[in-house]
């Protein structure tokens, strides 16, 4: 009885690389931090795409504050490219960086906009107020001659 306890204990302790590849989980197995149980599909998905003793290798090789980060990393890789084989997550990049490119021209576009409307707005308020009604009628000093222009040509 004790022994299927211990038994059973074991095998609810596995991760889901483990329990996916259908091995005993030693206490010191580099995947169970980053695949728990509670994950079965993703582990799935990273084994069908990368394999798992290519993930195993990667995460031993990285500092361990590291590895949680590329677990990660290779999860959402392997969902991606589950998905869209051909680009996988790079067209999800792409998109995001189109996206931003998009929104800072449109940021430029607004700054612009808003620098020349406050540049001209005090302008033609102060000469809105400086100058009486009757001198508001233009000279033609500042306007292009064009006889001075056909002069150029």
């Amino acid at each position: 009885m004790s022994e299927s306890n211990s038994n059973s204990a074991s095998i609810s302790r596995r991760c889901a690389a483990c329990k996916y590849l259908r091995r005993r989980c030693s206490a010191d197995c580099i995947l169970s931090p980053y695949f728990p149980a509670s994950h079965p599909q993703r582990f799935a998905c990273v084994h069908r795409i990368f394999g798992a003793s290519n993930v195993a290798r990667m995460l031993q090789i990285l500092p361990v504050h590291q590895r949680a980060q590329a677990a990660e990393s290779i999860s959402f890789e392997a969902h991606w490219r589950a998905q869209d084989p051909v680009y996988g997550c790079v067209r999800i990049i792409n998109m995001l960086q189109h996206e931003i490119y998009e929104s800072q021209q449109e940021l430029a576009r607004t700054q612009a906009q808003l620098a020349m409307y406050t540049a001209r707005q005090p302008t033609e308020a102060s000469s809105v107020i400086a100058q009486p009604q009757e001198n508001l009628i233009l000279d033609n000093s500042n306007f292009l001659n064009f006889q001075d222009l056909h002069d150029l040509i």
